[in-house]
């Protein structure tokens, strides 16, 4: 990667991780369509704090891993890959309908907020997930690997709250479009599988 921090690779890969119609996409836009793009808005901010763990405790313990040697971090790196394309079959074999439940119109902020901090943090495959992704864009020679992760962590989060809001507003916007067009999303799904094989092969062959 040669040091580059905020390469192109990172904010592709990290957009199309963030795009990824998951439980808290979903959850967003089903607070955007039944209870109004300011709810959406409160449902990201939840979102996005419950990745906040998950990535304080990818970070403590990639820090100890990266420090180790070069050849750790070499299995680190392809077993990040391998974990991509991992996740692009599982998103091409996805068949279940995606539906939108509305939430409680009786809910506050703080309680939409809320909830979107659980779904996230009781997610457990978040963690394995940064635990696989973060190290694919650490140089293994930087100075400060915890700096450079801290730093990668703070603008995945900042893509995550901005692309949830707008997938919040949006939803408002185009309730009947959205609701009624299904194979709109497993077409997605399908783009995004074939985005996460190509990004997962061109990580597993670049050098550092």
């Amino acid at each position: 990667m040669g040091g580059v921090m905020f390469n192109s690779e990172f904010i592709v890969t990290s957009l199309v991780v963030v795009l990824i119609p998951g439980t808290g996409v979903i959850y967003t836009v089903s607070t955007g369509l039944f209870l109004g793009w300011r709810s959406s808005i409160a449902a990201a901010l939840g979102c996005t704090a419950g990745i906040l763990p998950h990535l304080t405790a990818s970070i403590l313990g990639l820090s100890a891993i990266l420090h180790v040697s070069a050849a750790a971090f070499q299995i680190v790196k392809f077993a990040g890959a391998g974990y991509l394309l991992y996740l692009a079959w599982t998103m091409w074999r996805e068949t279940d309908e995606i539906s939108f439940n509305s939430p409680s119109s009786s809910k506050g902020f703080g309680q939409i907020a809320l909830r979107g901090f659980l779904i996230n943090i009781l997610n457990p495959k978040l963690s394995i997930f940064f635990l696989a992704f973060l190290p694919l864009f650490i140089s293994s020679n930087a100075a400060s690997p915890l700096f450079e992760m801290l730093l990668l962590s703070l603008v995945f989060m900042a893509m995550t709250l901005v692309v949830f809001i707008l997938y919040g507003i949006t939803a408002n916007g185009v309730r009947r479009q959205v609701t009624s067009s299904p194979r709109f999303i497993v077409w997605l799904q399908r783009s995004f599988a074939a985005t996460f094989i190509a990004l997962g092969f061109k990580l597993a062959m670049t050098d550092q």
